[in-house]
């Protein structure tokens, strides 16, 4: 008997752009459904209507793909106050269109997530997707950072809520650990 299948919709959230990746997964595999952006430079500089567009755009996602869960990664404070509050202002509005459909969500902060992808909470994007590449055996393109953090966050979701046997990636004190360990990942 083939075991569930647990979909999870992961969200990178952003007044620009906002990442998104859909995983189906259980205890033996992570398979990748969908990875993509979504823009917003078409919309204008008027907030609430990026903000409405990002509120339509999950509920489209949630509605094509019937996830289950979705992780969505929390906003962390920069220098900037003002773009914290956007950043926020976005993740609530992603928040919601999840709610409205029912979906158990779970926010998780940057660290948290780098931490349970590559073991390092500082990683940079670049890593966190080459870490990815190498759980998942598929290549991203550079355009698909902000894609491959919302993976990251779905993926981390999975890793923490499913006791599911599969193990946060190895824990590396360094780049140069993981380059030791990883031959070939360096570009």
């Amino acid at each position: 008997m083939e075991e569930q299948m647990t979909r999870i919709l992961g969200i990178d959230p952003g007044t620009n752009v906002l990442g998104f990746a859909i995983i189906d997964a259980n205890k033996k595999n992570i398979r990748v459904l969908e990875i993509g952006v979504v823009t917003f430079a078409h919309l204008g500089s008027e907030q609430t209507v990026k903000l409405q567009y990002i509120f339509e755009q999950v509920q489209d996602l949630i509605k094509q793909y019937a996830p289950t869960e979705m992780a969505i990664e929390q906003p962390f404070y920069g220098k900037n106050p003002q773009s914290m509050l956007k950043l926020g202002r976005a993740q609530g509005v992603a928040i919601a269109a999840a709610m409205v459909n029912k979906l158990a969500t779970t926010e998780y902060m940057p660290k948290k997530i780098k931490s349970a992808v590559t073991g390092n909470g500082n990683a940079s994007k670049e890593q966190v997707a080459g870490m990815l590449e190498n759980i998942l055996k598929t290549t991203f393109s550079e355009k698909y950072f902000d894609a491959t953090d919302a993976l990251a966050a779905a993926v981390c979701h999975w890793y923490q809520s499913s006791g599911s046997g599969l193990k946060a990636a190895k824990p590396y004190s360094g780049w140069k650990a993981f380059l030791k360990d990883n031959p070939g990942r360096s570009k």
